[in-house]
This record gives structure tokens, C-alpha cells and sequence, in this order.
């Protein structure tokens, strides 16, 4: 983070000019004064970055207004100049907050160990500040999976990691893209630096090029203070341009600059910032199409897709479907306190027959719900996972409501009718009941008049062996007047 503002607070004529021809020719704006109340001046117009204080001045002591200074909310690192340096005196600064201290004389190598040390803090603590207010809630970020398409990926992230290419990452919603990232940043030489997200989609459009590349003071209505970006936060590490097709062409146009000489301006501001950052995007949609419909630069494009990763989506890689789920229900009985012994085989039959469109973030929101719903020290069962049925033909497994198309269309089926759709889980129902209409109705959750409408409506014929006796329908707890009614059915009379 570079120091770009420093004032300068020294009686001594002769080392005020002097180390304030320094600061200048490196580019920093210094406002050189004499004593503490032209400093207080300066300081209630001003923000700066550093303060270069000596301990004796005409109008007060130092220490003092160091003290003075530490109760402001916004202040300076301060760096102390004193021709009179003792032990306590520096033991004394340092506890009143002060950054650094200097003895006089001292060289222009001395001051360049300082404003480098006072950079890399101020980062530092800028980093900090970004990761207080944007604490990520997932701890784990490790990329889970055992299946081909995921080893391939692992393999595929090692290799490039240690590169400092450009990357861009596709796939579906939720399958995962962002951990991609952070594999890609945890294994590359940058680890040590920061990581930095940004959240192209739920950034306005007013205000992504103030988060991207920082404001100075007054820029715009309400930049009361100057503001870092997050390419300046990113500096020397990692920044991760989350859902990037979604950011519009003139910021697009900005970006590529970035990208091409790594450097830019700040909003309302004029010093060119250069920064070492290895940029890795992120998209859910397919950028060619984007490009040739004109919606995303194509010159962009190609700086962007350098490495091109593909995460492959849960319903490719089906094996991992009860993996992952076993690892979710260990992390949230964690979480949560709880206990559980396991999944029923029906459970985990359904959770292998949905096609997952919301992939491995739709997996584990069902299973921390289903974790939350069950009771202590019980299977995960259907009810827990709360996943609709719809059966597809009479005497076939239950699929997933949301799997209907899908399963249509592989079979090359005509599409089928809401009365069909009815007709077939009703009976699908009776089936499962053995032919049991009043347990029947309490698993439709509807009245047993309504089920003997919809039969008589449907007029099913049975045959003479799937047709319950008398004595074993009323052994299943069904009562003679729905046998009988059942009977009328079957004779075709009205009910």
C-alpha cells in the first residue's frame, strides 16, 4: 500500500527542506511545518498517511501531541525524530503509539527502511479491516470429491497454480468455482498474501469502479475520506473477479486496462497506481456466447482466458453425491450440536436420483436443513430431506418432481398431462399401501371420500389377484364401508 501523503512536523529549517526534497522526489506530497499548530491545521483539512514528528518544538512537546494524536479516530502512522534519543525516550513513544523512531542524524536509507516498513503495515491492516467486515461464514474451503472429473480438477489446479497466469473459471451455480480459487491462490508462491474476492453481481453499477480502484476524498458525494480498492488491497496477492460477465461494458473497458499494464487511477484522482496482482475470474455463463451477442468484450475475453478451468456440475459426477453428503452431515452435527447415525437407504436412493440445478450448494443446504429436522440419534430419512415426489408410470420408483423433464426427455416420452401426473401418483400411493385406500389417503394427505372420487373418476380395473379380500382389508385396518365402496368400484357402479 503505497504511502502517498506525509506531513512533516520539524523546527530545524535545514532538515525540514531537506528530508522534504526526499519524500517529494519519490513522488509522496509532503506539507512541511514547524510547529504543532500548523500541523492541527493541516490535520482538519487532510487525511495522511504518515507523520514524521519531532520530539522538541517551539510551541509543545512532541510526546504530547503524540498522545493528542492517538485519540483521533482517523490518524497517521507516526514516525519520531529526536536529537536527544534515549531508551526510555523511544520505550515511552512507542507506548504512546507511535510507528517508528529515529535518531538524529539519520540517512536516506534510514527513511527508506521506514516509509517500506510503514507500507507494508498499512496494507496490512487494510487487508484486516476487509476481512472484519467481509468475514467469510464457510471455514471450509477445501475442495471435496472422489470422483474422476474432480481428481482431473485437483491435478489441473497444481499444475497451474504455481504459474502466475491469468485464469478464468467456468461452471454452474454452486458447483464450487470460488473454492477452485482459493486452491488455486493457497497452493500458488502469492499464499502468503492476500486473497480478495470481489462480487461482481451484487456490486451497482455506480459504485464497482469506487471498489474495484478506490476513491480519493471528495471525489463524490459522500467520499469523505480517500479509499483503498481492492486491487490495491490485493497487492502482491490474489484477487478473484467473482460472476465478472456481469459487470458492464465501460467498466469492462477499465478492467482491460488493468489487466494489460497493471495499473489505473482512482476515482477522482490522478496518481497512477501501479500493483502485482495475479487475477483469477469466475463465471457461470458461457463467454463466447456473451461475446458474440456483443454483451462481453472479446479483447477482454481473451486476456481473461489464459487458463480456462471447466467445473464439471454435481449431476456429471454423481458419485460424489453421497460422499459430499456424508461430509456436510459431519460438518453441520458440528455445527449444530446435534446427532445423527446415519441415512436410510430410501434417503440416499433419492439423493442419487435428483439431477441437483442448484449442484453442490443446493446438496448442502438440504442436508443442514435434514441435519436440523431430525431427531436425536435417528436415520436422515425422506421427510428430513424434504424433496418433492412425482411418480413417472404406475408401479415405477418415485423420482424428484424437478427430475420429470429431465426423465422424459431421455426417454424420448410425450410430455405428460397434470391429470395423468394425479392419476399415476395416486396409484402409485394405493401400491405402496397394498391397496390399503384408507392409509392411502393419510399418505396423500387427503380424505378418504376424495380418494374414492378420484377412483371412481379413473375407473381402474384390477385384477382378480391384486384385489384385496375382504377379511385382509379389514385386517389392514380399513373399515367395511370402504370395502364395499371399493367393490362398487370395481363392478363399475357409482360410489
Amino acid at each position: 500500500m503505497p504511502i502517498e501523503k506525509i506531513i512533516l512536523v520539524e523546527d530545524e529549517e535545514f532538515l525540514r527542506k531537506n528530508l522534504a526534497h526526499y519524500l517529494r522526489s519519490r513522488r509522496i506530497d509532503v506539507a512541511a511545518v514547524e510547529t504543532i499548530e500548523e500541523a492541527q491545521s493541516y490535520l482538519a483539512r487532510d487525511n495522511f498517511d504518515l507523520m514524521f514528528l519531532d520530539l522538541r518544538l517551539p510551541d509543545g512537546d512532541g510526546t504530547e501531541f503524540l498522545k493528542e494524536l492517538n485519540l483521533r479516530p482517523t490518524k497517521p502512522l507516526i514516525v519520531i525524530m529526536s536529537g536527544f534519543g534515549s531508551v526510555e525516550s523511544a520505550v515511552e513513544c512507542m507506548r504512546c503509539g507511535a510507528f517508528d523512531y529515529l535518531i538524529k542524524p539519520f540517512s536516506n536509507d534510514q527513511i527508506e527502511v521506514a516509509l517500506k516498513k510503514a507500507e507494508k503495515f498499512t496494507q496490512i491492516l487494510k487487508v484486516n479491516q476487509y476481512f472484519s467486515l467481509n468475514e467469510d461464514q464457510e471455514s471450509q474451503n477445501e475442495l471435496l470429491g472422489k470422483s474422476r472429473p474432480v481428481d482431473q480438477l485437483r491435478q489441473l489446479i497444481r499444475k497451474i497454480a504455481q504459474t502466475q497466469a491469468t485464469v478464468l473459471i467456468q461452471g454452474e451455480s454452486g458447483t464450487g468455482k470460488e473454492l477452485v480459487a482459493r486452491a488455486l491462490h493457497r497452493l500458488s508462491p502469492r499464499s502468503s498474501a492476500p486473497f480478495i474476492k470481489v462480487n461482481c453481481a451484487a456490486l451497482p453499477e455506480n459504485l464497482i469502479e469506487s471498489e474495484l480502484f478506490g476513491h480519493e476524498k471528495g471525489a463524490f458525494t459522500g467520499a469523505l475520506n480517500k479509499r483503498e480498492g481492492r486491487f490495491e488491497l490485493a497487492h502482491s496477492g490474489t484477487i478473484l473477479l467473482d460472476e465478472i460477465s456481469e459487470i458492464s461494458l465501460g467498466m469492462q473497458a477499465k478492467l482491460l486496462r488493468v489487466l494489460q499494464e497493471r495499473e489505473f487511477e482512482r476515482v477522482g484522482g490522478s496518481r497512477t497506481i501501479k500493483i502485482d496482482v495475479r487475477v483469477i475470474a469466475t463465471t457461470n455463463r458461457k463467454l463466447e456466447e456473451s461475446v458474440e451477442r456483443k454483451e462481453f468484450r472479446q479483447d477482454l475475453f481473451f486476456r481473461l482466458n489464459v487458463v480456462p478451468i471447466h467445473v464439471a456440475p454435481l449431476r456429471e459426477r454423481t458419485e460424489d453425491i453421497l460422499f459430499l453428503a456424508e461430509k456436510f452431515a459431519q460438518r453441520f452435527i458440528r455445527k449444530h450440536g446435534v446427532s445423527i447415525r446415519g441415512f436410510k437407504p430410501d434417503a440416499e436412493q433419492i439423493l442419487r436420483a435428483h439431477k441437483w440445478p442448484g449442484n453442490v450448494r443446493e446438496l448442502q443446504n438440504i442436508i443442514e436443513r435434514a441435519v436440523i429436522l431430525c431427531e436425536p440419534d435417528q436415520y436422515l430419512e425422506l421427510e428430513h430431506l424434504n424433496l418433492d415426489l412425482i411418480p413417472i408410470k404406475p408401479g415405477a420408483s418415485p423420482v424428484l418432481a424437478m427430475d420429470r423433464a429431465a426423465a422424459i426427455s431421455d426417454s424420448n416420452q410425450p410430455f405428460v398431462t397434470l391429470y395423468e401426473i394425479e392419476k399415476q401418483h395416486i396409484l402409485a400411493a394405493l401400491e405402496q399401501c397394498q391397496q390399503n385406500r384408507t392409509q392411502a389417503a393419510k399418505l396423500l394427505d387427503i380424505n378418504i371420500r376424495t380418494l374414492r372420487n378420484k377412483l371412481n373418476e379413473y375407473k381402474t380395473p384390477l385384477t382378480e389377484d391384486q384385489s384385496p379380500t375382504a377379511s385382509s382389508q379389514l385386517s389392514n385396518g380399513e373399515s367395511s364401508e370402504d370395502f364395499h365402496t371399493e367393490r362398487e368400484i370395481l363392478d363399475g357402479k357409482s360410489a
